[in-house]
């Protein structure tokens, strides 16, 4: 395992002249709103490492290498990694192969685990013994450096293979828009605007209230990302419902703190919030979702996908209610699938 800014420097040398790096992260998100990252680990074709980045004072040398615009991610379900990676580094990478999605795309099960994948293409099997483990420890056990090498060991092998079936099904282009999709910023810093969509419970209560709650949500997504914690340690989501309806209230110090925070962000003075999305399908709109479901699931049988691949259940009901910013209406998506919808119109 990596630990001195030496052993850094001679692991970069080394993998200098890769482009194609195996990428896998080991992060804690306990008692924080961002994630710790612990462990990133890397393979190539000429050497696989631990880098251990609680002992590391210096990491830009190890991000200039992984941003370079040459640089492809190879990772298994990317979307956390980058996300704790973006964190320390403020990059996204520049080429990403998500080999999760990729899998899915030629009919392995939706969001098949790395071990799954692995041993349905290598016939190796990895064990999952460290899942749970705190990987803040110090000293980590020799086995837990061993599993950790492990998720990236195999990923090389696993994106050669599943390029080929890609390129030889014509899915490459799919696979190229779906890491564009994961490469987009906003995923990575989410507006404080949006946080009342995560208030379990808002959809249900008097609409008269909905506003106070999207604000309070806003609010405490700032508050939480101010201070580096969790949402809940600052204001659970039902006593946010609950103060909302006026059924509690917040302490002195967070009423003020709260006052304070709307003074300051006009915009959440005057923030919208599109309840109706998430309300429960009337029987018109769930025999227009029947309908759809039918003529996506011919499609998806044509390309040997999951329907799930194409358009999820909660996407389908938001087009039927008018929203075409659904990722079936876009991209590969979008082309394989116009057709269906001007004919369910």
């Amino acid at each position: 395992m990596i630990q001195t800014q030496a052993q850094l420097y001679d692991f970069l040398k080394t993998i200098q002249g890769e482009t194609e790096l195996a990428i896998d992260t080991e992060f804690k998100r306990v008692s924080t709103y961002y994630p710790v990252l612990c462990l990133v680990q890397i393979a190539t074709k000429s050497a696989t490492d631990c880098i251990d980045v609680l002992a590391l004072d210096d990491l830009e040398p190890l991000f200039d290498k992984l941003y370079q615009n040459d640089c492809v991610w190879i990772v298994h379900s990317a979307r956390q990694d980058i996300e704790a990676m973006h964190c320390l580094s403020g990059r996204l990478p520049q080429q990403l192969f998500d080999t999760q999605i990729a899998a899915s795309l030629l009919n392995h099960p939706i969001q098949i685990s790395y071990q799954a994948l692995t041993e349905s293409l290598q016939n190796v099997y990895l064990e999952k013994a460290y899942t749970r483990l705190d990987w803040t420890t110090r000293p980590l056990p020799e086995a837990a450096i061993e599993y950790a090498l492990d998720d990236v060991r195999y990923l090389i092998k696993n994106y050669h293979q599943l390029k080929v079936q890609l390129q030889a099904e014509n899915k490459l282009d799919w696979i190229i828009e779906e890491a564009q999709n994961l490469l987009n910023i906003d995923l990575y810093l989410p507006p404080i605007d949006q946080a009342w969509q995560r208030v379990k419970g808002l959809s249900r209560i008097n609409k008269n209230a909905h506003v106070l709650a999207a604000q309070l949500a806003a609010w405490r997504e700032h508050r939480a990302q101010s201070n580096n914690r969790p949402r809940k340690w600052i204001l659970a989501d039902e006593p946010l419902i609950a103060h909302a309806l006026g059924e509690e209230k917040l302490s002195n110090k967070a009423q003020k703190s709260f006052d304070d925070f709307l003074a300051q962000h006009i915009s959440i003075q005057n923030i919208e919030v599109s309840i109706g999305k998430n309300q429960p399908p009337t029987k018109t709109e769930k025999a227009q979702k029947v309908v759809l479901q039918k003529l996506i699931q011919e499609k998806a049988n044509q390309y040997n996908l999951a329907i799930e691949v194409m358009a999820s259940s909660k996407s389908l009901l938001k087009y039927i209610r008018g929203d075409r910013s659904v990722m079936f209406c876009q991209g590969w998506r979008y082309h394989l699938l116009q057709g269906e919808l001007k004919n369910a119109k």
